[in-house]
C-alpha cells in the first residue's frame, strides 16, 4: 500500500512539481540528506510562488479532514516562519497572530499540523506508559494494570492533531471536570480530560484570544508555560501533561488583549493584507482550486510537505546542540536594554527563536542574522509607555522624599536614655 494519503486519480492527471529539485543524495548519519536539509528554507525564501493551473475540478466525494496545505500559502513569510519556529522549539512560548479578518491566520495555523512528525501515544487515561503512570498521584489506571506484562501493546503512533478551542468553552471544558454520568450510575467519582489534556503533543489554536474569559486565558497560558496542570474536584485530583504548540489569533478591532496575557505569548506577528496584485491573484486561483477539489489541490504540495516535515524533524533533533556565542548574547541584551523592555521573557524568547531558526537552516551556531530574524517577532508589543511614565513618576517622588529627609537633618540614631531617668526609677523604688 502506498504511503500517499492522497492517491492520484488515473483519469485526472495532476500538475507536475515544476520547480522542485530532485533529491538524490544519500542520507547522512542524522537520518536526513544533506541536500534536503535546507529545502524548507529555500521554499520559504521563494515565497511559494509556484502556480497551480492543472488541478482537476472533479470532486472525489470524500469528507476527510483536508486543511489547506501549509506549503501552498502565498506570501506572509514572517507568519509562516514564526509558526515553524514554534513547532521546532516549544521554548519560544507560542505565537500570537494579530491582524484583520481574511488574512490567512487560521488557515496557516490549521495547515501546520501536516508538517509535524508523527507522535507517540499511550492508550492510557492519562496518556502515560505504565512505568510513568505508577508514579503519578492516581497510581496505575485500569488500562495500565491490565497490560503490565506487555506495555508495548499500549503504544500508538499517530499524526499531530489540530485542537481548536471553541469560543464558548467554559473553564470545565478547558481543564476537565467530574463525569456526572458515571457518578450517578456507579456512584464513582471520575474526572473527564479537558481540552488542555487532549491537546498534549498537539497544536492548540485559540481564535479571538482577546475575547476569552480571563480565568480561561490564564489557565491556558499557565498550562502551556509549565507543561502540565492539576485538576481537583473534592476528593478527586489528577495531573495532566499539556505540552502543545500554542497559537493564538486576534483582531484588534474587536478589543485589546490584557498586557499580562500578551506578555505570555513568545512571538507576535502582524498579519497584514497583501499589497502585491500578483500575490493576491495567486491567492484567488489557489483558493478557487482548493474549494473545487481539496484533495487534488493538496496532492500538488504532497512532496514539498514531506520534505518540510523531514526538515522540521531534523531541526528538532539538533536543537539541543545549537549554541549561542557570547557576542550574540551581548548584542541581544544590549538591544533589549536600548528598547527599555522590562520583561525578562523578551531576551529568552528572542534567543530561543534564534536557536530555532539556526536549527531550521541545519546549523548548530547562531549568527547575528538569526538574531535579526527573531528579534522583531519576539520584542514587538513589549514596550509600555504607561510603565515608563509610571516608573519616572515614582522615581521623581522618591527623589523628593530623599531631598526632604536630607533637609531636615534627622539624626541617624536616637539619643541614649539619660542617667537621670534611670535614677528617678530607682528613687521611686520602695526602701529595703
Amino acid at each position: 500500500m502506498s504511503d500517499d494519503p492522497y492517491p492520484q486519480d488515473e483519469e485526472a492527471p495532476f500538475a507536475a512539481l515544476d520547480d522542485l529539485p530532485v533529491m538524490q543524495s544519500e542520507p547522512s548519519e542524522a537520518g536526513t540528506s544533506t541536500t534536503n536539509r535546507s529545502m524548507l528554507m529555500r521554499l520559504l525564501e521563494r515565497h511559494s510562488s509556484k502556480r497551480i493551473t492543472d488541478v482537476p475540478a472533479r470532486d472525489l466525494g470524500f469528507a476527510d479532514h483536508v486543511p489547506y496545505p501549509f506549503m501552498g500559502l502565498v506570501g506572509q513569510v514572517e507568519m509562516r516562519v514564526a509558526l515553524l519556529l514554534a513547532a521546532i522549539n516549544p521554548n519560544v512560548g507560542g505565537v500570537l497572530l494579530v491582524g484583520p479578518r481574511g488574512t490567512g491566520k487560521t488557515t496557516a495555523a490549521r495547515g501546520l499540523g501536516d508538517l509535524l512528525p508523527m507522535i507517540e501515544r499511550w492508550v492510557c487515561v492519562y496518556d502515560d506508559n505504565p512505568a510513568q503512570c505508577e508514579f503519578m498521584e492516581h497510581g496505575h489506571c485500569s488500562m495500565c494494570k491490565a497490560n503490565l506484562d506487555d506495555p508495548d501493546s499500549l503504544r500508538r503512533v499517530e499524526p499531530v492533531k489540530f485542537v481548536e478551542l471553541p469560543l464558548n468553552a467554559g473553564l470545565t471544558d478547558v481543564i476537565g471536570g467530574l463525569n456526572e454520568r458515571i457518578a450517578m450510575e456507579r456512584g464513582q467519582a471520575r474526572l473527564n480530560r479537558g481540552i488542555l489534556a487532549r491537546a498534549d503533543k498537539n497544536i492548540l489554536y485559540v481564535d479571538e484570544v482577546n475575547l476569552l474569559e480571563d480565568e480561561i486565558a490564564d489557565a491556558i497560558l499557565d498550562a502551556a508555560a509549565q507543561g502540565h496542570y492539576t485538576v481537583r474536584r473534592g476528593p478527586v485530583s489528577a495531573s495532566y501533561r499539556s505540552r502543545f504548540v500554542l497559537i493564538g489569533s486576534m483582531n484588534p478591532e474587536e478589543g485589546a488583549l490584557r498586557p499580562q496575557i500578551m506578555d505570555r505569548f513568545g512571538l507576535r506577528v502582524l498579519v497584514t493584507g497583501m499589497t502585491s496584485t500578483e500575490e493576491r491573484l495567486q491567492v484567488y486561483e489557489r483558493v478557487r482550486q482548493y474549494r473545487e477539489n481539496p484533495r487534488a489541490f493538496i496532492r500538488q504540495f504532497y512532496e514539498e510537505t514531506l520534505y518540510a516535515r523531514e526538515d522540521i524533524e531534523y531541526a528538532r533533533s539538533i536543537l539541543r546542540d545549537v549554541s549561542l556565542p557570547e557576542s550574540i548574547k551581548e548584542a541581544g541584551l544590549r538591544l533589549v536594554q536600548e528598547l527599555k523592555i522590562h520583561s525578562n521573557r523578551a531576551e529568552f524568547t528572542m534567543f530561543e527563536a534564534a536557536r530555532a531558526y539556526a536549527a531550521l537552516d541545519s546549523r548548530e551556531d547562531v549568527t547575528i542574522e538569526d538574531l535579526q530574524v527573531g528579534a522583531p517577532m519576539a520584542l514587538r508589543m513589549r514596550r509600555s509607555e504607561y510603565m515608563d511614565n509610571y516608573f519616572d513618576s515614582q522615581q521623581s517622588e522618591d527623589q523628593t522624599i530623599q531631598t526632604t529627609l536630607e533637609s531636615m537633618h534627622i539624626p541617624t540614631a536616637l539619643p541614649a536614655e539619660t542617667e537621670h531617668h534611670d535614677n528617678s526609677d530607682a528613687a521611686d523604688a520602695p526602701p529595703n
